[in-house]
């Protein structure tokens, strides 16, 4: 990908998009989309997808895949291949449906449609920007509709928790867990040392009555989880016979991780950066939600 410009990196994540759409069954949430392309997809190498940079003007770390990745389906939306049946979903129209994808073009049968659509849209930001005397950011950092918004306080939320002590970081984990339903133990997995190497462990009742153990793995981490610390938590939830595992970590996992966590009778669900905003969002657990608009094109239409 080293030797790719932004525009060849988006014309693959174009396919990808498009291929991990047909593999969901048509419609998907941006995140599960994304999660697919990260678990799964042969274009994009998960070292790409993980790679971040520093931008010059905010001092802030961000992943230009997030934002080619937001390029890509916007490109898709204005060339008709995909459309948003609501708020966070992607779906692919007739149009998307049809493509193969052996000799599909991005350039002449996206790009072509879409990048006359964009820089329209980017002139109405442009008047949006003067009334709003809003600041402006870098060109691969552009914001494009809410979802750019959404990645800002994702982003905040992030860098929060890696600067939160290990300590502080697994009690937001076991809170988290309790707002999820799960009755905690009040010992296993509470005390720092003796805790049999996990960091929370609780018990979910089903309607039926029936009680099913769950322990908890917390990891406040910059790099990917290894599939070696998967099996070491497996270990450790055999000591309490438990029967489910969480693991939650600020980064995210190795597609080696993430195979191993699905071996064996005993599924352990891994929890990434992305998924913690999501949950921390669906529970609203230590956050305020804000209600904010955006101005319809109609105030800067000209006469």
């Amino acid at each position: 990908m080293d030797e790719l410009t932004t525009s060849d990196r988006e014309d693959l994540i174009m396919k990808a998009v498009i291929k991990s759409l047909n593999d969901l069954g048509g419609v998907a949430e941006r995140k599960d989309i994304k999660r697919d392309i990260y678990d799964n997809s042969k274009l994009i190498p998960e070292d790409y997808i993980d790679y971040t940079r520093e931008s010059k003007k905010t001092g802030t770390k961000y992943k230009p895949f997030n934002y080619q990745f937001n390029f890509a389906i916007k490109y898709l939306l204005l060339a008709d291949f995909v459309r948003y049946p609501k708020k966070g979903e992607v779906e692919l129209t007739e149009k998307g449906r049809k493509v193969n994808l052996e000799i599909f073009d991005p350039l002449t049968e996206v790009r072509v449609l879409s990048e006359p659509a964009m820089k329209e849209e980017s002139q109405k930001r442009k008047a949006k920007k003067e009334i709003t005397e809003a600041t402006e950011i870098e060109v691969e950092e552009e914001v494009l509709d809410s979802e750019g918004i959404e990645e800002v306080w994702r982003g905040q939320l992030n860098e929060a928790l890696k600067k939160m002590s290990p300590e502080k970081f697994e009690m937001f984990a076991r809170g988290l867990m309790k707002r999820m339903g799960i009755e905690l133990d009040k010992e296993i997995g509470i005390q720092t040392t003796a805790d049999g190497g996990l960091d929370g462990f609780g018990y979910i009742t089903a309607d039926d009555f029936r009680t099913t153990r769950v322990a908890l793995q917390a990891k406040r981490w910059e790099g990917k989880v290894s599939s070696p610390e998967i099996d070491k938590f497996r270990g450790a939830m055999d000591k309490y016979n438990a029967e489910y595992g969480i693991y939650i970590t600020t980064s995210d996992y190795t597609r080696s991780a993430i195979e191993a966590s699905r071996i064996g009778t005993r599924v352990i669900t891994l929890i990434n950066g992305d998924d913690i905003c999501d949950l921390v969002a669906k529970y609203e657990f230590y956050v305020t939600p804000v209600t904010t608009y955006e101005l319809n094109d109609f105030y800067f239409e000209e006469e």
